[in-house]
């Protein structure tokens, strides 16, 4: 599926793409931080036939409905393709030693060949994080890797 994405000068970005039933559907990120979900008219894909204006917990909670459920179903399509491929989802507690603390301290890839590949927080997806990204009591770490690499992570992060 191919995105645009467009400059509009003085509001934003806009990115749009057309859906397999030919709906075009766009996002308008303004300066301002707000977003708005757009509906193209089918007969004339420049005009607007619905906007909804979405404030940031909108946003957020839209972004959560689309996104994590999209993760999950990437990452079991991906144990289907890969053998041996396992994901785990590892909540950290608050009083585990790596709570308030940067993900890198962990090492988890060195010390296990696993991979951390997103933290969900409040329903938020970060995809990809960074070591310097620091993990919060009530985070939800998911988790690839091998069935020992996973299950050491699971380790590290309880009890360091």
């Amino acid at each position: 599926m191919e995105v645009e994405q467009t400059a509009l000068p003085g509001i934003g970005l806009r990115h749009e793409f057309t859906t397999r039933s030919g709906r075009r559907v766009g996002v308008i990120s303004h300066r301002s931080g707000r977003r708005d979900l757009v509906l193209y008219d089918p007969a004339d894909p420049d005009r607007a036939c619905e906007t909804v204006k979405l404030n940031d917990e909108e946003a957020d909670a839209l972004a959560e409905l689309l996104g994590a459920p999209r993760i999950v179903q990437r990452l079991n399509d991906l144990h289907r393709e890969v053998e041996g491929l396992v994901s785990l989802q590892l909540p950290i507690s608050p009083g585990t030693p790596y709570a308030g603390r940067p993900m890198g301290d962990a090492r988890v890839r060195t010390r296990t060949g696993a991979s951390i590949v997103a933290v969900v927080r409040g329903g938020q997806v970060f995809a990809s994080p960074g070591p310097a990204f620091v993990l919060d009591g009530g985070d939800v770490v998911v988790v690839v890797g091998s069935p020992e690499s996973t299950s050491t992570v699971s380790d590290i992060l309880a009890h360091g």
